[in-house]
């Protein structure tokens, strides 16, 4: 039988940087810049564009949507605090949300028939197309 020199545990050690590295920690590590970015769908029909947006736990409140130089610019932040206190303890938690995406709107876009709705957590926008930009249907020409 021989023996193996045992260099790690297969979890890591909860005491050393293997599972807590400090200097990620205090110095932005990366787990500090995980972003949420929400889900997007986008859909083409003939007279509009529609996006919808999953962006559950917001209120309608909460969001910014404007329309400069050509892109749809939408931003959301989201921030709750809870305090209890007992005789033997007290407790607070809070926590903070927020996410920004800008969207190239095409020329083919009226910038002022954008309507936007938020419901069951789905922020949705209706984009209405210029007539030029429209599928027309053909039109059929007789041969005499």
């Amino acid at each position: 039988m021989s023996l193996a020199k045992f260099n790690k545990r297969p979890w890591g050690n909860l005491i050393t940087p293997d599972f807590f590295n400090s200097d990620d920690f205090f110095n932005g590590g990366s787990w500090l810049n995980t972003i949420q970015e929400p889900a997007m769908n986008v859909k083409e029909n003939d007279d509009n564009f529609e996006i919808e947006l999953a962006a559950p736990g917001y209120d309608k409140k909460d969001f910014n949507v404007s329309i400069e130089n050509g892109c749809l610019n939408i931003s959301a932040e989201n921030s709750n605090s809870k305090e209890e206190e007992e005789d033997t303890y007290s407790r607070k938690e809070f926590s903070y949300t927020s996410f920004q995406k800008s969207l190239r709107l095409p020329e083919s876009v009226l910038d002022d028939k954008i309507k936007a709705t938020y419901k069951d957590g789905v922020l949705k926008f209706k984009l209405a197309k210029k007539e030029e930009a429209k599928k027309h249907t053909p039109k059929t020409v007789e041969i005499s």
